[in-house]
Order: structure tokens, then C-alpha cells, then sequence
């Protein structure tokens, strides 16, 4: 009966750890995406910045274009 018991616990103990390496890889993975987001974000932003700056260059061309003539 003691043995039955601590193949039991044992068990339990066994797949308790296999649930924390599970709960712990699940978390770092989650982690990881949440900073390729970010980062994705702060990309995106630039490169609007840059559409825009690009736009107003392109307008100001188009303006002194049209006084010139």
C-alpha cells in the first residue's frame, strides 16, 4: 500500500513539473511575441513618419513648382 502511494506522489510530482515547464515555455513564448509586436508598432510608426515627410516634401516640390510658372 506505502509503495502504491509513492508511485502516486511521485506521479503527481511528475506531472506537476511537466505543467510548470509548460506554464513557463507558454509565457516566455508570449513574452517574445509581445516584443515582436512592439516592435512591429514602433516600424509601422516610422515608416508613416516617413510616408508623411515624404508627402510634404513632394507637396512643397509641386508648390514651388507652380509659382516658377
Amino acid at each position: 500500500m506505502r509503495i502504491r502511494n509513492l508511485v502516486t506522489v511521485l506521479g503527481v510530482a511528475a506531472l506537476a513539473g511537466c505543467g510548470a515547464d509548460t506554464l513557463s515555455a507558454a509565457a516566455t513564448s508570449a513574452a517574445i511575441k509581445k516584443q515582436e509586436l512592439q516592435q512591429g508598432q514602433k516600424t509601422l510608426e516610422r515608416t508613416q513618419e516617413r510616408i508623411g515627410q515624404a508627402m510634404e516634401l513632394q507637396q512643397q516640390r509641386a508648390d514651388q513648382a507652380g509659382d516658377r510658372n
